[in-house]
């Protein structure tokens, strides 16, 4: 036989087979997660609305970064356009933007959304409750993450972590704080659970947006704001027109920020490029904290050398009020709604362990390397 003749009967021959094959197979519809060649071709075009000032340093830069990450992984067949808060919506519409489907995603904090789930502050921030070690191991391994995603499922959302702050300071002050009587009458931008606790101790919670902070100190609107930390109160003056600079943040001891997803394009894509969202998330939540660490411990050193402020501790007696006071918050919280209960029961169970074993390792070597 001729090779010319012995290749076209092989041939020939491999295609035949392939095709007994094929029908003996299993009758399946083909499983483009699987696959992920019927949509591997296709761009995405995605909008993402934030809660932050366009490209607000750490908190909107981390917005733009994900955006980057998710491009160059997926090849440019995921382009997602970062919108800061105002540009496409009011920064505190988000959640309702994205809900509805107007746009594929949304960049803030759970705690913003207390309106809408008292449980979603449980994902952000609890005054005295997990610190940003603790809270990461909640969510990647403890079951938080599950009960996130459950109660945003309410709203057609998938949540994704978005970094974390670390312990925030307490505040700038216009008075010394030596009692918790000296929080009676006084005026605080203080947001979520801490705000709530504050009232507690007879002071009023202000909401004031970001850019009227330091105009509303400056006048006297407020007698006392919290904010962030070091790198980002020092870019906002508050160290100009403040006295006081109060540690901790017993309010926000790690606070938690996310992104979130519309659930209906989420699952319009490939299993990769699901895959890719979900890794430039935890590159997100490695790369913010670190970023916040640095930058904190530089512009600390800048406020400690501006010679009128004076950086001081909440007194014990203080935060001991403090802390029965947010008990009283939660156990009103979780009383109303079963959902945040069953959220805050979880999570208080998985702090109480952390908090004992910290006690032996993290606090110990942190009294140790401090002497």
């Amino acid at each position: 036989m001729k090779r010319k003749e012995f290749l076209k009967k092989s041939i020939i021959a491999t295609v035949a087979g392939t095709s007994i094959l094929s029908a003996c197979a299993p009758d399946k519809k083909l499983d483009t997660e699987q696959t992920n060649t019927i949509n591997y071709n296709k761009i995405h075009r995605w909008k993402m609305v934030t809660t932050w000032p366009p490209n607000f340093p750490v908190l909107g830069e981390a917005a733009n970064l994900f955006a980057e990450m998710v491009e160059k992984m997926s090849g440019g067949r995921l382009l997602i356009k970062v919108f800061g808060g105002g540009q496409l919506v009011p920064p505190l519409e988000a959640f309702d933007t994205v809900a509805s489907g107007t746009v594929e995603m949304g960049c803030g904090a759970a705690y913003y959304w207390t309106g809408k789930s008292p449980a979603t502050q449980f994902f952000a921030a609890v005054p005295f409750g997990m610190n940003a070690q603790m809270l990461n191991s909640w969510l990647v391994s403890g079951g938080g993450y599950e009960l996130w995603k459950e109660v945003y499922a309410r709203f057609n959302l998938i949540p994704l972590m978005g970094g974390n702050s670390g312990v925030q300071m307490g505040g700038w002050f216009n008075r010394e704080i030596n009692s918790i009587e000296d929080f009676k009458g006084l005026k605080m931008r203080i947001p979520g659970l801490g705000g709530k606790v504050i009232e507690k101790a007879g002071a009023a919670a202000v909401l004031v947006a970001g850019s009227e902070l330091y105009t509303s100190l400056e006048r006297g609107v407020i007698d006392a704001l919290e904010w962030v930390g070091p790198y980002h109160d020092y870019k906002m003056g508050f160290h100009k027109i403040a006295k006081y600079y109060y540690s901790p943040g017993w309010h926000e001891p790690g606070t938690e920020l996310e992104f979130f997803m519309n659930n209906k394009a989420y699952e319009k894509l490939s299993s990769d490029l699901k895959e890719i969202v979900q890794s430039a998330s935890q590159r997100i939540q490695n790369w913010m904290l670190a970023e916040f660490d640095f930058q904190n411990a530089i512009y600390y050193q800048k406020i400690l050398e501006e010679e009128k402020v004076e950086v001081k501790k909440f007194p014990k007696p203080v935060l001991d009020s403090l802390k029965n006071y947010t008990v009283q918050s939660l156990e009103e919280v979780i009383g109303s709604d079963p959902i945040s209960k069953k959220v805050y029961e979880h999570y208080k169970d998985f702090l109480k362990k952390a908090s004992v074993y910290n006690k032996l390792t993290e606090e110990a070597y942190y009294n140790l390397i401090a002497k």
